[in-house]
């Protein structure tokens, strides 16, 4: 019917206005912008814009095909404006991340004594969640009340909603409590809730109240629950509830698979990831930068390159997310070439502009790669204010490459913003140390304990049949410490008749040489990797997680553990995974 649109239009009587709705309907779900565009024109010539309905469907229309500036202008050219005409146009704008400008027609809904409904509020709660603005979104959760929309189900879900994705998940929690009628979203937003803060126990609970109340949970419940299996690494249960997803149907839902490719991008299966992409039959956006992200992280570069180019031939429009993973590929592999390619590209030809992640995955791939001065004076250049992970990029790459005078200049420019992560004190500490001036190190270490806090205790974990095993360095209250430091025992002889020795300069500290080597050889990972060996069969790859870098003397280590035990051994850091295999690390000792 499309396809003849215009002799469409000039076939029906001027009265009869339905097919014009209909036609302007079915190119809002299609988006032909085209064809859209062509009603607009007929709709004016003919005077159809007088009515209200269509004025409606045109802004739908335009902000369905993301044109919030055209609904605009088709908001303004209705004369008579009705509370759906202000509902259109304000949830245009939360649709399309303008937020602030949808709490502004709000404003100027109500100034035009208009009340807001339970299809306007929504939007506004919408808009306060983009913003992470909980105080707006107290005041729209007051206005709710006023106007009588308190036990309204939709009402309620956003506002459980808005106060989970601002990080208030205990008013969240109270709202939903408060709800006399709930519905599946309901549910999901408060799971997805508890995911987002990390709550993981919580949300899992949460999940399992829904099961039990035979809820019909549907693909945004599977994939919060998913997630957090992905974000606590757990990947038996995660597989589990795949399983739900395929009995119930929702296997197919881009956005269960895109939670699937992260879960198994985090648990280190990169080929499950790759499974659950190819299986998934409509990719959305996110999904696409979901394997973008996996591949980025499991250093397979070049796919990450190839995938974006398969994304553009799709029709799929990247976003920040999409560059930023690139970027964050083109730092790990030391593409530097490249990485500044698609830096200028998101900005020319996409109209992307650069965030400070962006600025600070650049900064990296440059400091990284020893240009220190370039990336310099790209923190220099910056149009916006460099914040401290930009920063730390910097300090990052002046503690690889020894440059203590640069590291300690970035330093001092992150105190500058005021209060800054503990982390930033460790690495100033650490390029001190790492070059000898260990009373600088220490300088840098009592500055940090002056404002009351702590190092973070570095730590590994391994999951077994749904337990997760933690370990710290030099710990024993393992109930297998016994065997496993026997193991770790066993195996650095043989280590070292294959040629390992180990590079105690990792040691952060100023200690004697025997302390040294005890201190290095008892790190979190290698407790970890020790627990693996003594627990899962020949066959099976063993799987580590770490909450901070890996020391380049345990990146060496692990290599020589490969070779000695013929195993696959996945290490996932702070930054990136690594994947060790016949003495081999898969990011090429560039991490």
């Amino acid at each position: 019917m499309l396809d003849n649109v215009s002799s469409a239009f000039f076939a029906v009587p001027c009265h009869n206005y339905h097919l014009i709705n209909d036609l302007l309907l079915s190119s809002a779900r299609s988006k032909s912008t085209a064809k859209g565009l062509q009603l607009h024109g007929y709709i004016v010539k003919s005077g159809f814009f007088l009515i209200p309905l269509i004025a409606n469907n045109l802004i739908n229309f335009y902000s369905k095909s993301q044109l919030p500036l055209d609904s605009l202008r088709a908001f303004e050219e209705t004369q008579q404006k009705s509370a759906t005409t202000w509902s259109s146009i304000i949830s245009c704008f939360s649709q399309n991340e303008l937020p602030w400008k949808s709490l502004d027609f709000l404003r100027k809904m109500m100034a035009g004594n208009l009340r807001p409904d339970d299809r306007v509020l929504p939007s506004a709660t919408k808009s306060c969640a983009i913003l992470s603005r909980s105080d707006i979104g107290r005041s729209v959760h007051c206005l709710s009340m006023k106007c009588g929309y308190e036990s309204d189900v939709f009402v309620g879900t956003s506002l459980v909603d808005m106060y989970g994705k601002c990080g208030e998940v205990a008013d969240a929690r109270k709202v939903f409590e408060e709800m006399p009628h709930r519905n599946v979203v309901t549910w999901s937003a408060m799971i997805y809730g508890y995911a987002q803060m990390g709550e993981n126990e919580e949300a899992l609970l949460m999940f399992k109240e829904a099961l039990f109340d035979n809820l019909e949970v549907n693909d945004h419940s599977f994939s919060s629950v998913i997630s957090v299996c992905a974000n606590s690494t757990l990947l038996e249960l995660g597989r589990q509830i795949q399983g739900l997803c395929i009995k119930s149907s929702f296997d197919s839902s881009s956005f269960v698979g895109s939670s699937l490719v992260s879960l198994y991008s985090k648990c280190g299966v990169l080929e499950g990831a790759y499974q659950a992409f190819r299986e998934t039959p409509v990719k959305n956006l996110g999904i696409w930068n979901a394997m973008l992200k996996a591949c980025a992280q499991h250093s397979h570069v070049q796919e990450v390159i190839e995938l974006f180019k398969k994304m553009k031939r799709s029709g799929m429009k990247p976003n920040f997310i999409t560059f930023l993973n690139v970027l964050n590929a083109c730092s790990h592999a030391g593409l530097v070439d490249e990485g500044s390619y698609y830096f200028d590209i998101m900005k020319e030809e996409y109209r992307i502009e650069p965030t400070d992640k962006h600025y600070a995955s650049l900064v990296d791939m440059l400091a990284r790669a020893g240009k220190l001065q370039e990336a310099l004076e790209v923190i220099t250049n910056m149009p916006i204010d460099p914040t401290e992970s930009v920063w730390g990029a910097l300090l990052t790459g002046c503690t690889l490459h020894k440059n203590t005078e640069l590291a300690a200049f970035a330093a001092d420019k992150v105190f500058e913003l005021g209060p800054v992560s503990s982390g930033m004190h460790i690495s100033l500490s650490n390029a001190y140390a790492a070059d000898g001036r260990f009373e600088d190190a220490a300088k840098a270490r009592k500055l940090l304990r002056d404002r009351g806090e702590k190092k973070e205790t570095g730590l590994s974990w391994v999951e077994e049949r749904n337990k997760v095993h933690t370990f710290a360095a030099g710990e024993r209250r393992h109930e297998r410490s016994k065997e496993i430091y026997e193991k770790l025992a066993e195996l650095g002889e043989e280590m070292e008749k294959a040629g390992y020795v180990a590079d105690t300069s990792f040691v952060l500290r100023e200690v004697d040489g025997d302390e040294k080597n005890q201190t290095i050889r008892y790190h979190s990972e290698r407790l970890a990797i020790a627990f693996g060996l003594i627990t899962f069969p020949a066959d099976r790859p063993i799987r580590v997680i770490k909450n901070l870098r890996v020391c380049g003397d345990c990146h060496n280590a692990i290599k020589f553990m490969s070779v000695c035990t013929a195993r696959v051994i996945i290490v996932r850091d702070n930054n990136r995974f690594h994947r060790f295999e016949g003495g081999k690390c898969s990011c090429n000792d560039y991490w």
